[in-house]
């Protein structure tokens, strides 16, 4: 049975369902939340990056929060987290200003994984809601290579390395410079997906080129994306105009796209989008067609990769007007 972990702007909402039944718990109340990640191989441990306060880790499903790797992650502003999908007791946390940390203690100690911003576009690397600034929004684990990263910097660049992090490369050819999620999939080597402020990209290749599939794909501030846990060939997509459209509620319109077989992206109608709607984050789920999202109006599971979703039984009125800043499930 899936347990869903969703980082709101300020609480920690653990869904869990036990047979037909749904439950949640709350906590990190009052902590300005930005990512979240558990393995299913380690499903009590949590990870969530929060702004201002640290990297906080749960060891009892979400329960309590201690905060990790004080003496060594300097910046206060923990922007992304990823577990390894190979081992759970390596985990990546990425920062504001852009640096990536890696713990092979399951979150003991960590150590810093230089020489990011001595890239040669690091100079250009800037956030534009604090321009003076920029930060390591997604770190992607290739689930078939272990020394293999892709990092999303907010904003200015995809930045990979495929020796574990000991020499980094940057903006391989068609790669988005404003990458908000990406993606792998176990069950498609060298396969990788991109949703960016400025469009979609997905690689064939490990990273070495990006291609831009965008037909019908109408909304093109793309946000979160997910692949069917069962078939890599069919993935959704968030979409909204721009920034403006898609973060705040009083004057949100977003939507979800889905694109399968190499198709055009088709628009999801059974899904609650549109004005008053942020922009969803999606996460796989734990079976084949199981896909979830998470936006102001609550959180949602599909069984069919979206052609219906259903509302998960869960409190959600305190967030009507918040973005979903993470989502992790594990079964």
């Amino acid at each position: 049975m899936p347990t869903a972990y969703a980082a709101m702007r300020d609480a920690l909402v653990v869904a869990e369902r036990e047979r037909a039944e749904w439950s949640d718990t709350r906590s990190l109340d009052g902590y300005d939340l930005e990512c979240v990640d558990v393995s299913s191989d380690a499903p009590n441990r949590a990870f969530v990056g929060t702004f201002g306060s640290g990297l906080r880790r749960s060891t009892d499903g979400g329960d309590s929060f201690e905060r990790v790797g004080r003496e060594t992650i300097e910046q206060d502003a923990v922007m992304s987290v990823a577990v390894s999908p190979r081992d759970p007791d390596v985990v990546y946390a990425g920062t504001e200003p852009s640096r990536v940390y890696r713990s092979t203690d399951g979150g003991e100690t960590w150590s810093l994984l230089d020489g990011l911003i001595d890239l040669p576009s690091a100079d250009e690397w800037s956030f534009p809601p604090r321009p003076d600034t920029h930060h390591v929004r997604w770190i992607e684990p290739d689930p078939n290579d272990a020394d293999r990263l892709y990092v999303g910097v907010e904003a200015g660049a995809l930045v990979m390395t495929e020796d574990g992090g000991e020499t980094w490369r940057e903006r391989p050819p068609g790669s988005r410079r404003d990458n908000h999620t990406l993606t792998t999939h176990p069950d498609a080597p060298d396969r990788a997906w991109s949703a960016a402020g400025d469009g979609y990209a997905e690689t064939r290749d490990g990273g070495e080129t990006w291609d831009h599939p965008q037909e019908g794909l109408e909304h093109r501030y793309c946000w979160s994306l997910a692949v069917d846990p069962d078939d890599p060939n069919t993935v959704l997509v968030s979409a909204a105009s721009g920034a403006y459209s898609a973060h705040t509620a009083s004057r949100a319109e977003s939507y979800l796209y889905r694109k399968r077989d190499g198709g055009e992206w088709v628009r999801l109608t059974d899904f609650p989008a549109g004005e008053g709607v942020v922009r969803a984050v999606l996460a796989a789920g734990t079976e084949a067609g199981e896909l979830f999202a998470a936006t102001n109006h609550g959180l949602f599971r599909t069984a069919d990769v979206g052609d219906r979703w259903e509302r998960v039984p869960v409190p959600w009125e305190r967030f009507g007007e918040d973005t979903c800043r993470g989502l992790a499930v594990v079964g």
